[in-house]
């Protein structure tokens, strides 16, 4: 009875910390939903966050839980995951999300999360327990979808201009105001869509591995999607201020016309890859479609060396947070025999 006790706590405690990952995913992505209205100035900061949390819930009746799906058993064999794995998965991504908070920098909480299983399950059972078609395709996305944001937002940005192209700059202006509301509404879909589904995807990991939900279940219990995508939400309330002049300004000078078109490239890549079950960083994919909005411009209204330092986190996200979750799966099992 001890010992069922013991387990029971352990894991509630494990619930506790990945919710706690949620949260801290949605203050530290906040920047992404918001940044671009922001430093428009179609909202204040504190409509902002409101509106891009109301949009993050939402997102619950939308769509499918197939990225949920991609984590909790599409990236690590059966039998492998125990509430040792997870200690250290979550360890390992939380660290790499604080650092890069810290800091300032725009990284991925979600490649964070997917290098955190990683790295613990090596550290657990070696490379061979991976299944790789499910890390590879999220690797790839790594490449994709800042690829896939970059060429949707300057695509829109040309037709947009060539639309509007008589049109007086006042009249622009004041049209994309009113529609950046739509496109920022769209992409706070698709970020709370995506992201709440990772921690959906990693609590169902521990509840199968400890048998409180049989693996052939279709999906996981209801309280967990719902707590998920209320601490997402309440995450992006909030909100991660550090990282919003960097998406916002730093990268480039951002007007209504940009922001929209931004946005909603970066929207139509997160429902995709959300309807594909492949789970991407918000950060990636609104940061090359901002670059790709600032290069349409001129190549000169991109400040590379900004967007360079960007893509030396992404590229560090996945080992690091590996390396760091490995170290904690072994103090794990120290600590919870």
């Amino acid at each position: 009875m001890e010992n069922l006790q013991a387990a029971f706590w352990v894991v509630a405690m494990l619930v506790v910390l990945a919710v706690a990952f949620d949260f801290m995913n949605g203050f530290h992505d906040a920047a992404n939903s918001i940044a671009t209205v922001v430093s428009t100035g179609v909202l204040k900061p504190q409509q902002a966050v409101l509106f891009a949390a109301f949009f993050n819930v939402v997102a619950i009746f939308l769509f499918q839980l197939k990225v949920a799906a991609t984590v909790g058993k599409g990236i690590v064999l059966p039998g492998v995951v125990d509430h040792h794995v997870v200690f250290g998965a979550l360890i390992g991504a939380i660290f790499w999300n604080i650092v890069t908070w810290w800091y300032g920098i725009p990284s991925s909480s979600s490649h964070a999360l997917i290098g955190g299983i990683v790295g613990a399950v090596i550290a657990k059972a070696g490379a061979g327990a991976l299944i790789a078609s499910g890390v590879l395709k999220t690797v790839l996305f790594i490449f994709v979808s800042p690829l896939l944001g970059f060429l949707l937002g300057s695509l829109l940005m040309v037709v947009v201009a060539h639309l509007f192209r008589r049109a007086s700059p006042l009249r622009v202006d004041n049209l994309f105001r009113r529609l950046q509301l739509v496109s920022a509404g769209l992409y706070s879909l698709g970020h709370g869509g995506n992201d709440a589904q990772k921690t959906i995807g990693i609590i169902w990991m521990l509840l199968i591995a400890t048998g409180y939900t049989a693996a052939s279940d279709k999906m996981p219990p209801t309280w967990v999607i719902w707590t998920c995508y209320i601490a997402i939400g309440l995450g992006t309330m909030f909100g991660g201020w550090r990282i919003v002049k960097t998406m916002g300004q730093k990268i480039t000078k951002l007007r209504p016309v940009g922001g929209f078109c931004a946005e909603t490239g970066g929207a139509m890549t997160l429902f995709l890859a959300t309807a594909l079950g492949i789970p991407v960083s918000t950060t990636h994919t609104i940061t090359g479609a901002i670059v790709g909005v600032g290069s349409v411009r001129r190549a000169s209204a991109v400040r590379w060396g900004i967007a360079g330092n960007i893509v030396w986190a992404w590229i560090f996200t996945i080992p690091a947070s590996a390396f760091v979750a490995g170290i904690f799966y072994w103090i794990g099992v120290v600590l919870f025999k």
